[in-house]
């Protein structure tokens, strides 16, 4: 693991730098299939973002994990290829908004980010009732409700040895950085003008996503100008783990256009 300040970043390869943003329920060992697979060919990193795995401290606000991004961009090379899943999709859009000269192409998997549906009270009020009440109210840790989490956002077809990886995923996590992450992350609402963004864009999802649904994929990459559209079929939300090669050969299509 490589330090850039406060934040710990697992580094591969030599080349155009690829950074790999994890999900709320994450960290940098989420990505090996794809360090693996694009370390060949590119400077491929995967953070712990603040408050996850060897990266220190909480986050104060959403913004800050963009900041953080930002620094390890730079240190590692700019502009970069940028994949987020999930929350690191958001966290992704919120970096191309405020720091557009770090992007050279935009990957966002299973992330529903601006959505008025995914982003709605009722929306926000079950995520922290499934994650956060039970770990403030019930004394609970990340480990206690690591199987219901996954059971969450698991698709039907999900091998044995992926799903362990997602619950194991879940059981590494720091109680107080994933309260802050949570707490961060439904409160942020300053999404992008989507029209606004003119980085070559991926938009990734996956048939059996319940979190983040195709139809909000496709709605999303509609909104963004030349957007390129896929989606994974059989797998769930986390699809990077669920189903790396469809995931690893939908993303070097793109990159091989955009490098």
């Amino acid at each position: 693991m490589e330090r850039i300040g406060d934040i710990a970043v697992r580094v591969t390869g030599e080349g155009p730098t690829v950074l790999f943003l994890h999900g709320i329920g994450g960290n940098s060992l989420n990505w090996r299939a794809q360090i693996d697979e694009f370390g060949r060919d590119f400077k491929a990193a995967a953070w712990d973002a603040r408050g996850y795995g060897e990266s220190g401290g909480a986050v104060r606000c959403f913004e800050q994990f963009a900041d953080d991004a930002a620094a390890v961009i730079a240190a590692l090379g700019s502009p970069a290829h940028v994949v987020g899943l999930s929350m690191g999709g958001r966290i992704a859009l919120d970096l191309v908004r405020r720091h557009r000269s770090l992007v050279r192409s935009l990957t966002l998997a299973n992330t529903s980010a601006g959505s008025s549906e995914t982003a709605s009270p009722e929306k926000v009020e079950a995520f922290l009732a499934l994650r956060l009440k039970p770990l403030v109210e019930d004394g609970l840790t990340p480990a206690d409700i690591a199987e219901r989490i996954v059971e969450g956002v698991e698709g039907p077809n999900i091998s044995p040895a992926a799903r362990e990886a997602l619950i194991d995923s879940h059981r590494r996590l720091h109680k107080d950085g994933y309260i802050a992450a949570m707490r961060a992350v439904t409160g942020f609402t300053a999404f992008p003008d989507f029209a606004a963004i003119d980085v070559p864009t991926l938009v990734l999802t996956a048939s059996e996503d319940r979190v983040a649904p195709p139809a909000h994929a496709r709605l999303m990459a509609g909104r963004i100008p030349g957007a390129r559209f896929a989606e994974i079929e059989g797998s769930g939300h986390i699809s990077n783990i669920e189903a790396p090669e469809a995931f690893n050969a939908a993303l070097r299509d793109f990159l091989e256009a955009h490098g």
